[in-house]
């Protein structure tokens, strides 16, 4: 996990939760949909922080007996959870307030709390944003951000990204609807306003369940990755063929590998396991994240099939 990453969610939490009382306070004041919809949007904010804290923790523990592969996925779980919470608290709270409101409108009273309270929580929200960026930007690595958040398999690199980048475009929706509701005294605009960022939260849940899904479902490594094993494991001179290697990612820094090699008729059955432990060796040695390989050995006159599987590091 990055370190990087880790600040950006602990700063996330502290900003939002700060921001969360203070939305609160000139929503209850104001009487504003869309202050409050910004408050809710915090207050989830701040729980999925910690729920992205508590997926690190535990996909920190070791392998055991029931666990035998370790529990790096339940990162992924736990920002599938995250997901949900934006979509269904955050987006659907916001949507359904605002249609209230829009149905049932009420004159702003003084928006100058509004106007102060968004000032600041824009600051706030800046400052997480810009941390949460990069941090992002220090494993982006080439390409596009929309290919790097694709391509990613530690999602809390994008998902306190996009929660924060939601954050910063609320806010301005926030300010549009509280100001063109006070400014041409249609106080429908306002909840119009909490509408709109209810949509913005649920395309945003969306995107991170989406890509969240791909990782539980079992994600393979990079393509350069599993080119560069194969590449490997083809390069020892033991080995007549190494096949396309099947490989998935149990968390965010250790993959699994399987892979499927014919070595040569005249090595004995020592001669090929000294050759497996030299190549489980060398694809560890490029890539320290491939935690665990499972090799079949076939030697190509005999048929017979020897599986071999490297433990933990």
């Amino acid at each position: 996990m990055a370190a990087e990453s880790r600040t950006a969610i602990v700063a996330a939490i502290v900003g939002n939760f700060l921001i969360a009382v203070t939305k609160l306070v000139a929503s209850a004041l104001s009487g504003s949909a869309a202050m409050f919809a910004e408050a809710i949007h915090s207050f989830v904010d701040t729980g999925n922080g910690g729920l992205l804290l508590l997926g690190i923790h535990l996909s920190g523990k070791p392998a055991d007996d029931r666990y035998p592969f370790g529990r790096g996925q339940e990162l992924y779980f736990w920002t599938f959870v995250v997901a949900i919470l934006i979509f269904g608290l955050g987006g659907g709270i916001s949507i359904y307030e605002g249609i209230k409101h829009v149905l049932h409108p009420a004159e702003l009273e003084d928006p100058t709390l509004n106007y102060v309270v968004l000032g600041i929580a824009t600051v706030v929200e800046g400052v997480a944003w810009f941390i949460a960026l990069k941090g992002f930007l220090a494993v982006k690595g080439e390409g596009s951000m929309w290919r790097a958040i694709r391509g990613s398999k530690d999602p809390t690199t994008f998902a306190v990204l996009l929660e924060d980048t939601a954050a910063l475009s609320g806010l301005v929706v926030a300010f549009l609807g509280v100001y063109a509701s006070h400014r041409l005294g249609i106080p429908e605009l306002d909840g119009a306003a909490s509408v709109v960022i209810g949509f913005i939260l649920a395309g945003i849940a969306a995107v991170l369940a989406a890509e969240t899904r791909s990782l539980l479902l079992g994600e393979s490594a990079h393509s350069t990755v599993v080119e560069e094993v194969r590449r490997i494991a083809a390069g020892h001179s033991a080995v007549i063929e190494a096949r396309r290697p099947l490989t998935m990612h149990m968390g965010p820094h250790d993959i699994l590998v399987n892979l499927d090699l014919t070595f040569r008729q005249d090595l004995s059955a020592g001669e090929v396991a000294r050759a497996v432990d030299e190549i489980e060796s060398s694809i560890q040695a490029a890539h320290p994240g491939i935690i665990r390989i499972f090799i079949e050995a076939e030697a190509i006159s005999g048929g017979t099939r020897r599986e071999d599987g490297a433990p933990p590091g």
